[in-house]
């Protein structure tokens, strides 16, 4: 009998017990700045009994609890934490509370960080990991529901919490209807619709890309389109927003260059060649000089566009000068290496864009372009434009022991040439042929020049071939020849490998993963942070970067054809080809060789991001092996899990529905190819993308090295072009490439898009420990970054290592695009996890 009391007792206590609980959120903030305004109403609301309220969602609902002390918790100052109790009232047929609720009765969203419980009864301490706005209720529906950070298969959901799974996903999705608010959670599909104006006349129409075979391309998300400043509220569902950090630097730095190529064109439009830079000493004034900020209309006009918060910051240097662009590490130690035949063709290895060169597989080289259409576009290059600079090899033996490789940008710009001739632009489509020396170092051979025929595209190209010299006018025009692959490479590298191949075709996956796959998912879990901010900086590059008249159409040599020639490209990506082995193999770079590390033998031994990409590229395959091994035991378990097969499907019928016919689709039935496909996700988003920006303004802020546009056509004998190569061939090379106006809105749009804000995660890393409560995927990731600190420090020895010529070149320029850390600006390294600049 006593011992019924005692536990009777006991069952009384517990049904009685407290669960205390830490709430960490961030108050609503503007721009770093605090708004005082609604801090004040949320105390208000307070005072009057509208508080922020959690329930705990397990067996049973349990009842309502609300965060503590909130009008006597001071926030800090700066973007930061704050942390609250709550104390919620345990009932034991709660059981496991695997979700809680949240009602926000504020005036003021704010951002919830995390939920943790302590000493739940059967369970101990319980964490949800929310990273997510919460804004005030009336704006919602129903009650925010955030999910403990445990991955669940979609089989394995306990059954409490499985329909709020299911309810989660039919929100994301939304009903494809109705105007969307900021505090709409929408993740849907549409078409580049918007990069246009056709109202104001034929020369601002630009066609719609996506939902057609003659334009294709990966589908965004839907958005409205407003004007650059006056606001940057563009619909993107506020969890892929810029945070509060990362938006103010964007934004400052978004700015401060504004005033950098503002003031520049002030000062051009004084000068006696308006338009032109005089002399590469001249274009060095950019950095070495400094412009004070003038008084007068032109201040006026960027107050008028930039808020006073902004404005005070963006007067707050870095010391770095206010109007001074810093000096690009191209030119740092070595004002004319960049120059070199040598540095030319390391940059193809170990550039901003390393991965067009091919191994030449037949010569002379020849065209896949239909020639009913275009005609013959074979290479007219012959064995005595380069047979003589072979080391004593011929051709065939040259090609045979790999030794001749090439920069082919002809058939992917040919079919363009003439429409983009028509206009100030004139280009040429061109194929650069070089030779591996003996050292490890390529050695330009000659290139070659070709346009379409007058007489019809149907008669082939017109070409003219190029042989390297070094000095008198000869040595100009091959500087001149040099400058027209450097500008076709720039146009392809921003268009196709940067812009299209790692922003535009990630997008879709960003979305069909937040509409078919739960938080809970595994999966999710392991993608979520290399889609960060993503859409909101695919948002930003449509509103004012790659839109009709924009900065890309006015800095890169296509002009209005740009986004048109990205999707021409496009009809040619192939998923599976994204991975870096594959497309080594590809290009010839690399053959398969089971003697070799991973399988893999490159051709060019010292082909720095070749060499350092697979180290990374491994590392992250082994990761996603050992994560997706703990969760998918059998191929079976693949195949019927119905979140990960709706994912696959709405990403290729929907997200790449263009495409969604090509044979290459892995059809995501085996454990293979879902670590292949991750792998390949996680390399593009990462890796890849890093290995295509950060690099910049490295070498293109100088923009002599990396012109994005060409002028005027090779100087023929006897006109007065070509004189003025004899008498002033630096004017005449400036006078051909990127004019000043040009020049200045390209140096500071790759400036800013090379920088690393403040808050920054870099692979290996994530930005909350806890983001998994199971230990064997969480001591993998502790491997994965380890493996990654090694690479850095393999990276720092070759780099150091005078074996590896390509890796510093005549310019002295260490690479470090693939070297995963960075410290915050401008530095030429670090690896994001994602694709947010």
């Amino acid at each position: 009998m006593f011992h019924n009391i005692v536990e009777a007792v006991s069952r009384g206590n517990e049904s009685k017990r407290k669960i205390k609980g830490r709430v960490v959120l961030m108050k609503k903030n503007v721009l770093d700045f605090n708004d005082f305004g609604a801090s004040i109403l949320d105390r208000v609301h307070e005072l009057l009994g509208q508080k922020v309220s959690l329930q705990l969602i397990g067996s049973v609902c349990g009842n309502a609890s609300f965060l503590e002390d909130w009008t006597t918790t001071i926030a800090p100052l700066t973007p930061g934490d704050t942390a609250y109790n709550v104390t919620f009232d345990w009932e034991k047929n709660i059981g496991f509370p695997g979700a809680f609720s949240v009602k926000n009765l504020h005036h003021s969203q704010f951002y919830l960080k995390t939920l943790t419980l302590e000493d739940v009864p059967g369970h101990g301490r319980v964490h949800f990991v929310c990273n997510s706005w919460v804004y005030p209720a009336h704006k919602y529906e129903t009650d925010r529901i955030f999910f403990v950070n445990q991955a669940y298969l979609p089989s394995e959901t306990p059954a409490p919490i499985k329909k709020y799974r299911e309810q989660e996903l039919v929100k994301l999705r939304g009903t494809g209807t109705g105007m969307l608010e900021e505090w709409d959670r929408v993740y849907d599909y549409a078409y580049y619709n918007d990069l246009g104006d056709p109202d104001k006349g034929p020369e601002t129409a630009r066609p719609v890309l996506g939902g057609s075979s003659e334009y294709p391309y990966p589908h965004p998300k839907t958005e409205s389109r407003l004007p650059l400043l006056k606001s940057l509220n563009i619909y993107v569902p506020r969890d892929e927003r810029f945070g509060h950090l990362k938006k103010s630097d964007f934004l400052a730095n978004a700015l401060k260059s504004l005033v950098q190529f503002l003031l520049p064109e002030f000062e051009a439009f004084c000068a006696q060649t308006p338009d032109e830079f005089d002399s590469f000493q001249d274009v060095l004034k950019l950095y070495e000089g400094g412009i004070k900020l003038p008084d007068g209309p032109l201040l006026d006009k960027i107050k008028e566009n930039i808020p006073l918060e902004m404005l005070k910051q963006l007067l707050q240097t870095d010391g770095e000068g206010l109007a001074k662009f810093p000096m690009p590490q191209v030119i740092k130690d070595d004002k004319s290496a960049w120059r070199t035949d040598e540095e030319f063709a390391r940059e193809m290895l170990a550039g901003v864009n390393p991965v067009n060169i091919q191994r030449l597989k037949e010569f002379p080289p020849t065209s896949k372009l239909d020639p009913k259409v275009y005609g013959n576009q074979n290479s007219s290059i012959t064995k005595n434009h380069i047979e003589n600079n072979l080391d004593g090899l011929t051709i065939e033996e040259a090609i045979r022991n790999n030794r001749l490789f090439i920069l082919d940008h002809h058939d992917s710009l040919m079919p363009y040439i003439r429409r983009i001739n028509s206009t100030s632009t004139k280009m040429y489509a061109t194929r650069t042929l070089l030779f591996l020396q003996k050292d490890g170092t390529l050695k330009p051979l000659v290139i070659e020049l070709s346009l379409p025929n007058p007489q019809g595209d149907q008669f082939g190209a017109v070409s003219k071939v190029f042989t390297a010299v070094e000095n008198g006018v000869e040595g100009t025009i091959w500087q001149l020849a040099k400058a027209y692959v450097a500008v076709n490479d720039s146009g392809v590298h921003q268009l196709i490998n940067h812009w299209l191949n790692t922003h535009a075709v990630i997008e879709p996956f960003v979305i069909a993963t937040n509409r078919q796959l739960s938080v809970l998912h595994p999966i999710y879990k392991l993608l979520q942070p290399h889609f960060r901010e993503t859409m909101n900086i695919n948002a930003v590059a449509r509103q004012i970067l790659i839109g009709g008249g924009e900065i890309l159409e006015k800095t890169v040599f296509p002009g209005k054809y740009s986004m048109e020639l990205s999707s021409f490209v496009y009809k040619n990506w192939v998923f599976p080809e994204q991975a870096l082995p594959a497309d080594l193999i590809k290009r010839g770079m690399a053959v398969e060789d089971p003697n070799s590390p991973q399988g893999l033998r490159l051709l060019i031994e010292d082909y720095p991001y070749a060499v350092d990409g697979l180290k990374i590229w491994f590392a992250i395959e082994n990761w996603v092996k050992d994560y997706c091994n703990f969760y998918y035991k059998t191929d079976h378990m693949v195949q019927n899990d119905p979140e990960l097969q709706s994912w696959w499907k709405e990403l290729r019928e929907v997200g790449h529905g263009d495409i969604k016919d090509e044979p290459w689709w892995p059809k995501m039935q085996t454990k293979k190819e879902l670590v292949d496909s991750c792998t390949t996700i996680i390399w593009v988003t990462s890796a890849l993308h890093a290995a295509l920006n950060f690099g910049q303004y490295p070498y293109a802020g100088y923009l002599p090295n990396r012109p994005t546009l060409s002028r005027r056509f090779m100087p023929e004998p006897g006109s007065p072009e070509f004189a003025e190569l004899k008498t002033s061939p630096e004017k005449a090379y400036l006078k051909t490439i990127t004019p000043k106006l040009q020049t200045l809105l390209g140096v500071t749009l790759i400036e800013l898009l090379s920088r690393h804000p403040s808050d920054e995660v870099y692979l290996g890393k994530r930005d909350t420990p806890e983001w998994t409560k199971d230990a064997a995927p969480l001591e993998a990731f502790g491997r994965f970054g380890e493996r990654i600190g090694e690479i850095e420090k393999e990276i720092v020895g070759m780099n150091k290592d005078g074996k590896w010529k390509n890796r510093v070149g005549p310019v002295n320029v260490e690479y470090t695009s693939l070297y995963p850390t960075s410290e915050v600006g401008l530095t030429g390294k670090g690896i994001p996890n994602s694709v947010s600049l």
